[in-house]
């Protein structure tokens, strides 16, 4: 494990709320636009730091997806017919819809990618560490920096596809994991002593659709979740001075669209005390999610951060509710092993959450209230 984080108590989890103008940028990417998305990621520094958190982050408003790899590296290719996922809850009509990363110009699905290539041999199409280089020269307050677990990059292997390039997909995933290792060492470099791993996979594994689905294709679902727990902890370990984080998301589409139901329960057992990371960031929000039982899986001085606000709705929480469901969750984990943060980012594809900025700061500014009186000091 690497640092003990107990300071850090109020956090948002990545993505802040984007207008059109500055979406249209982000897909475009190009020199013209790097002004209107330079002054999107200050407007989204001083809104964080004016609230108060923890720990902060650029917005990610200058990314098309919160899982970037596809991005910076050539290997992998949009093909059309797969990689669909079983969104559902939407509030603006988008159920069902498949994933879309990346996307044609103007949004449109340009299918799920699939690695066609090796990724130690890839061409680099840019440094995924820029975004950090300017949150960090521009942040008064500590920083974090979020990218795709490893194992998350299973959903880009397709044996129609891959099989051409890799005998496996571990071998695969091995090589992402030395890619990201790469960014992490020049994270680490600029100064970043917060690194977090999104890793919506292991929701997935919740579900018992999901669980079913993987079992009928031929998959086996512990063995993959054995192997992915050593996997993402490999990729920050022994990484002196930095708190590693996992955030084990459940889905967060367009609309506020969801893809994972059933409690954690299904997955901790196996998984909770083989994660080497200094904090955990879990997903409550909901009653998909289950019961705090799980916490108790989770290894002794990891910090579990308590997603009980919301970014899937613009309806705001009552704070003395939030308040008790932070202490029913110390039936299972000690309080100073607890913090709190919204659930998931308010925009981690371009069609953010059906939240308004309001809405969204007035969730922020909840979490450092309650977390300021939590714990004192």
């Amino acid at each position: 494990m690497n640092k003990t984080d107990d300071a850090t108590r109020a956090e948002t989890v990545g993505s802040l709320l984007r207008d059109d103008a500055v979406v249209r940028a982000a897909r475009r990417g190009s020199p013209g636009d790097a002004a209107v998305l330079n002054d999107a990621a200050i407007d989204a520094i001083r809104l964080q730091e004016d609230i108060g958190l923890d720990v902060i982050t650029d917005g990610e408003v200058r990314r098309t997806s919160w899982a970037q790899t596809p991005r910076f590296l050539d290997c992998f290719v949009a093909t059309a017919g797969r990689g669909a996922l079983n969104w559902r809850g939407a509030t603006q009509g988008r159920s069902g819809i498949p994933a879309t990363e990346p996307s044609a110009p103007g949004g449109r699905p340009a299918g799920y990618p699939a690695v066609v290539g090796r990724v130690k041999t890839a061409r680099r199409t840019g440094d995924m560490t820029d975004d950090y280089a300017f949150l960090a020269r521009y942040a008064r307050t500590r920083t974090k920096f979020t990218m795709p677990a490893p194992s998350y990059h299973r959903r880009y292997w397709s044996e129609q596809h891959s099989r051409a390039v890799y005998d496996s997909c571990e071998e695969y995933l091995t090589e992402i994991r030395d890619y990201l290792r790469e960014v992490a060492d020049k994270l680490v470099s600029l100064g970043c002593d917060y690194i977090q791993l999104d890793a919506p996979n292991y929701g997935s594994l919740c579900d018992p659709d999901t669980r079913e689905a993987m079992a009928a294709d031929g998959r086996d679902p512990d063995a993959e979740l054995a192997f992915d727990a050593d996997l993402d902890s490999s990729l920050l370990r022994g990484l002196s001075g930095v708190t590693s984080a996992l955030h084990v998301c459940r889905g967060n589409g367009p609309g506020g669209a969801w893809h994972s139901a059933g409690g954690y329960g299904a997955i901790s057992g196996a998984l909770f005390g083989k994660l080497e990371f200094s904090r955990l960031l879990l997903e409550y929000d909901s009653d998909r999610a289950g019961t705090f039982a799980p916490l108790a899986d989770v290894r002794d001085g990891t910090v579990v951060v308590l997603g009980l606000l919301t970014t899937k709705s613009d309806a705001v929480e009552n704070e003395g509710d939030v308040a008790a469901r932070i202490a029913e969750a110390t039936r299972y984990k000690p309080l100073s092993e607890l913090a709190l943060s919204t659930q998931c980012g308010f925009a981690s594809v371009p069609i953010a959450n059906p939240v308004t900025p309001a809405v969204q700061r007035a969730k922020l500014e909840m979490v450092v209230r309650l977390a300021r009186r939590t714990w004192p000091g």
